[in-house]
């Protein structure tokens, strides 16, 4: 029975990246880039589709990158502290890992704050709403992160305690990673590849949401770290590397945990006051829909813009035309000649009159 649960379980694996002269590409960071590029490429289509001018998401996904980079670094530092400062911060830990970044570590925590902290000073820059961003963005992220899971196997880290199911994952025995006291050939839980798949089945969901519902002004925001955060609790219970433990209502469980449960709840906070308020005019959800800062909107030429040119056009020339009577009039009143129709001689035409009027009227034979 071992023995096939061994053959259905998942290998450790036997490549980790490979070398170029003297630089080292980690199997980590091609999974993290390939999760970026994929974010990017979904959130492109669908700021694309709410009117969004093409280029300007990925200016701002720059900012949000490298803030986030180094918020997720920062909050993994936080949170497990003991390799970079020692147990209890007594300072036998090596702080140059710190920098190390391609040995895993990167908390998302930290990511999605200062990532925040990145997109609202581009959007600022560039015109746009903060809110509208997110709710573009929310899928892709949880995407990249599915496919950013993938770096934690290659790396054989971030997995659950020992399980005989027959998706279990092997560990190296001579890895850094192996749990001490387990027994070679011990299958661990691959949390990393559960939160992978939870993560892939919330991008299908808030994608089928968003169109039927039309999530905006961080709905889709919200919905995103509701979900996210609804599986990252459960999951992160199931893991056994090392964490810092925060005791609350007598129960200790990892940071996390905690985080996350409070994120859950806040999420669904901002959920049900958005809902409850959302846009009912169709002005108003003409303007939740919008991705641009209220005075930022583009000036765009459109066709009345060039009937009212050639409406001022004929104006022009009326006025022209005006201004050429006037102008006789007043040309006439300083005495000047002003060329003028031949006048009709008044006195001639009453005379033909008269004499029409007197002479006799022939006679008939």
């Amino acid at each position: 029975m071992y023995g096939a649960l061994i053959t259905g379980a998942i290998p450790a694996p036997v490549w980790d990246g490979f070398d170029i002269g003297p630089v080292t590409i980690h199997a980590y960071a091609l999974c993290i880039v390939a999760g970026m590029i994929a974010a990017l490429w979904l959130a492109s289509r669908r700021w694309k589709a709410r009117g969004g001018p093409e280029g300007s998401i990925i200016d701002i996904s720059i900012w949000a990158i490298i803030f986030g980079l180094v918020g997720a670094r920062l909050y993994h530092v936080v949170s497990s502290p003991d390799a970079y400062f020692g147990p209890n911060f007594d300072g036998t830990g090596d702080l140059t890992k710190i920098w190390r970044v391609w040995e895993g570590g990167l908390g998302i925590w930290g990511a999605v704050a200062l990532g925040a902290v990145g997109a609202w000073i581009a959007c600022r820059r560039y015109g746009f709403k903060i809110s509208a961003y997110a709710d573009v963005v929310a899928p892709g992220v949880l995407l990249a992160q599915a496919i950013g899971r993938l770096g934690n196997y290659f790396n054989q880290e971030l997995f659950g305690g020992p399980t005989t199911a027959p998706w279990g994952l092997q560990v190296a025995a001579d890895h850094p990673n192996f749990p001490a006291g387990a027994l070679e050939g011990t299958l661990f839980h691959p949390t990393f590849a559960y939160e992978m798949l939870w993560n892939l089945l919330g991008v299908a969901l808030l994608l089928l949401i968003d169109r039927r519902l039309h999530l905006r002004r961080g709905m889709m925001l919200w919905s995103y770290v509701a979900w996210y955060t609804a599986g990252r609790t459960w999951i992160e219970m199931l893991r056994i590397d090392e964490a810092e433990m925060i005791t609350l209502f007598g129960t200790t469980q990892r940071l996390n945990v905690w985080t996350s449960l409070l994120m859950l709840l806040i999420a669904i906070g901002f959920l049900i006051y958005l809902g409850l308020t959302r846009p009912k005019t169709p002005e108003a959800k003409a303007e939740a829909d919008s991705v641009w800062r209220a005075g930022r909107e583009p000036i765009e030429e459109s066709e009345s813009g060039t009937e009212s040119k050639t409406e001022t056009e004929t104006g022009t020339e009326s006025k022209t035309e005006t201004e050429s009577g006037t102008g006789i009039a007043s040309a006439t009143a300083a005495g000047e000649s002003v060329p003028a129709e031949p006048a009709v001689d008044e006195a001639k035409v009453n005379a033909a009159e008269t004499k029409k009027v007197a002479d006799p009227v022939e006679k008939c034979d």
